[in-house]
This record gives C-alpha cells, sequence and structure tokens, in this order.
C-alpha cells in the first residue's frame, strides 16, 4: 500500500464568511452544497479546497504567519488577469507575475495572510 497524493487541502481561517467571500469574489470559486457547517469547501477540481474555522489554540493576529512553510497553488488560466483585479482591490501581492514553466505565476496573501500562489499552466 502506499499513498497516491493530495486528495483534500483546508485552511483554517479566522472569519469562515469573509474569507469564503474573498475566495468567491477575487477567485471564482464556487461554494458546493457538501461540508459540514464549520467549513466551506468549494467545486474545485482534481483536489477539494476548503476554508474551515480555526481548530481552538491556532491563533491568528499581528505577527503571525499561518501555514508558513507550506506552499499552496492553485492553477488559473486567466491568472494575470486574477492578478490585475487583487492588486486593484488592494491585495497584498507577494510576488509580482512571472513567466516561468507553469505559466504566468505570481503569489498574493489572502485576509489571514496565508501566501497563495496562482499560475496559469497545468
Amino acid at each position: 500500500m502506499s499513498v497516491t497524493g493530495p486528495d483534500f487541502i483546508s485552511l483554517q481561517v479566522s472569519d469562515l464568511e469573509r474569507s469564503a467571500e474573498f475566495y468567491q469574489h477575487h477567485l471564482g470559486l464556487v461554494r458546493s452544497q457538501a461540508g459540514p457547517p464549520h467549513a466551506v469547501v468549494f467545486e474545485t477540481k482534481p483536489i477539494a479546497f476548503a476554508l474551515r474555522d480555526r481548530i481552538p489554540g491556532v491563533g491568528f493576529g499581528a505577527g503571525t504567519r499561518p501555514g508558513l512553510g507550506v506552499a499552496l497553488w492553485l492553477q488559473a488560466p486567466d491568472s494575470q488577469d486574477i492578478h490585475d483585479r487583487l492588486l486593484a482591490a488592494g491585495v497584498a501581492i507577494a510576488s509580482p507575475p512571472i513567466d516561468g514553466p507553469f505559466g504566468r505565476t505570481f503569489t498574493f496573501a489572502d485576509p489571514d495572510g496565508y501566501l497563495i500562489t496562482l499560475h496559469g499552466k497545468a
């Protein structure tokens, strides 16, 4: 037996509705009807992506860097357009767009400070 690969990704967030709105509005993710009441699951493929209320003991706030050491990359064929919309909305861009082996790639910070990388090619 062996692991076949990632199957589900979720981020703990400080304000579930605020974060869900951010991912819907800025990235165009669509909420799934599935999922428990403490989480928002999005209709992403091939791997499910969700946001969930934080587990007790997990802190957010000034000086914290959630997910430090973890790289979360999402594919978006229109990554430059999304970058431009995020920038216009005042979202912090951690790394500006570059053209690399995964297409047009950039990194932004979500409402809790998670660094998310978007890239254009599969």
